[in-house]
């Protein structure tokens, strides 16, 4: 049989058998004097087997390993390690729908889908056109789904309730231009830190390092997403935070 004919007979590709032979999967069959391969019943018969194999999800290598002559694993063995791969994924995407069901059932803030727990959260804060509050929506929409944020939600529904904090987001937003050393900044980044309720540290899952060190990939973005005067402002604040947690013994 030539490529062709042996790709129709097993109900695969010619590139794909071009493919077999480049990753030695399936054995380079003798050519007729005209140069053309001759492929066998033989040849036909692995190829269906490399083909089945495949439709069950094995990857090439584990087919290599099913249809080694001697050093290969029982196909019962490689079967099974499918199974058990297949279970976990289907765990994994029940999971993913019962969350995205939750999602569609639940409220939606603008034009994204949040849990109920941040849906109560914003549906607290009094309405502002605060650029920085908004900013601060779009960082809690970040965090949720996280470990731990219902729980830090939760804890932050008194500061979002509180009228004070529109004023520290008016003093946040006016630092829009100002310079790194404004002196505004010490003493609103201390109000900020003083403004987080106890329960938010308490709801940091004790695994997380104390606040977000200086340097990590995520703080860094979080504190390019700022002018710099604010940039300054979010990062002691961050150092404050951390250093009520590590006074808290966390």
């Amino acid at each position: 049989m030539r490529i062709g004919e042996i790709a129709a007979l097993v109900g695969v590709t010619s590139r794909a058998i071009r493919h077999y032979h480049h990753i030695g999967l399936l054995p380079e069959p003798g050519r007729r004097t005209n140069g053309y391969r001759a492929y066998s019943v033989r040849h036909a018969v692995l190829l269906a087997r490399i083909r089945r194999l495949t439709e069950l999800g094995l990857g090439l290598d584990e087919v290599r390993d099913v249809v080694a002559d001697d050093a290969g694993r029982e196909l019962v063995e490689v079967l099974g390690e499918l199974d058990a791969d297949l279970a976990r994924q289907e765990e994994e995407i029940g999971e993913r729908r019962r969350r995205l069901a939750l999602l569609m059932a639940g409220p939606v803030n603008g034009r994204e889908p949040v849990s109920p727990a941040l849906a109560e959260l914003l549906g607290a804060t009094p309405a502002t056109d605060s650029p920085t509050a908004t900013k601060d929506r779009e960082h809690l929409a970040l965090l949720d789904g996280a470990e731990g944020a219902d729980e830090i939600f939760g804890a932050l529904r008194p500061m979002a309730e509180d009228p004070s904090v529109l004023e520290l987001y008016e003093r946040l937003d006016a630092l829009a231009t100002a310079s790194p050393d404004d002196p505004r900044i010490a003493p609103l980044a201390a109000d900020l830190v003083a403004a987080v309720p106890a329960g938010v540290l308490d709801a940091i899952p004790s695994g997380l390092p104390s606040g977000l060190p200086a340097g990590s990939g995520f703080a860094e973005a979080l504190l390019a997403d700022y002018a710099p005067a604010q940039a300054e402002v979010v990062r002691r604040m961050m150092a404050g935070v951390a250093a009520r947690l590590d006074g808290a013994g966390r």
